[in-house]
């Protein structure tokens, strides 16, 4: 089961400038957003641990999130 919604990729796809995006494109996106928020939300978790918290906070995703985006233009 999937958690994000089709219309909502469609809606994000649009709003970059798309004028019709296909349902196989929709799922592609969704696919690859649920990949890349799961990856982020295991390395927010283990930052909050790290930092003797149970609350994931917004600076854990935001430190997550660029750790994995410099590991994508590093070719990692």
């Amino acid at each position: 089961m999937t958690d994000l919604a089709l219309s909502a990729m469609d809606r994000i796809m649009r709003k970059a400038g798309a004028e019709r995006v296909s349902d196989e494109a929709s799922e592609a996106l969704r696919e690859v957003l649920e990949t890349l928020a799961l990856e982020i939300s295991r390395d927010a978790i283990a930052l909050a641990k790290h930092a003797g918290r149970k609350t994931v906070n917004s600076e854990d995703i935001k430190m997550a999130s660029r750790k994995l985006l410099a590991m994508t233009k590093l070719g990692i």
